[in-house]
């Protein structure tokens, strides 16, 4: 079902803010509070609104190093790639996690304490997951740009 204009400022100001008030979030869109409520249940029901968290800083917590961890799978029944797929869920330090097209089959984001912290967990732990063929590493040198905000201002 599309978004309607007020659905979409709903979304742009709580990506902002998850934390804004009902009543400031009914202010700002021009709604009384009920029916500003009512539209964002109803965005959370139909799933468009999936949680709600706080973005940490991951050198506050002592997570300095990134990495993009491309993976390419042995050709594996179903079950190898369920199997693979469970492992990279269970694993906390792969924050993503994305199949892809080209030369690769996926394309990980990791985070891990220190260098040697992020060998182990590729050396005791990714190349050790089912199917698992090959693993190519690039670590990140600096971040330009991190949001989770998607652009859902009106179409045109």
């Amino acid at each position: 079902m599309p978004l309607d204009r007020i659905e979409r400022k709903i979304l742009q100001l709580l990506q902002h803010d998850g934390r804004l008030a009902n009543v400031e979030l009914a202010s700002r869109i021009g709604l009384s509070e009920s029916p500003c409520l009512r539209r964002v249940r109803n965005l959370e029901r139909r799933g468009v609104i999936g949680g709600y968290a706080a973005l940490v800083d991951q050198r506050a917590v002592g997570l300095t190093v990134t990495a993009f961890v491309q993976v390419t799978l042995d050709k594996q029944p179903d079950a190898e790639t369920d199997a693979f797929h469970a492992h990279v869920r269970a694993e906390p330090h792969i924050v993503e996690c994305h199949a892809t097209s080209g030369t690769h089959d996926y394309l990980m984001k990791v985070v891990a304490r220190d260098i040697d912290h992020f060998s182990d967990l590729v050396m005791q732990g990714v190349l050790k997951y089912p199917g698992v063929r090959h693993v190519e590493s690039s670590f990140s040198l600096g971040g330009i740009k991190r949001s989770g905000v998607l652009p859902v201002a009106d179409e045109a």
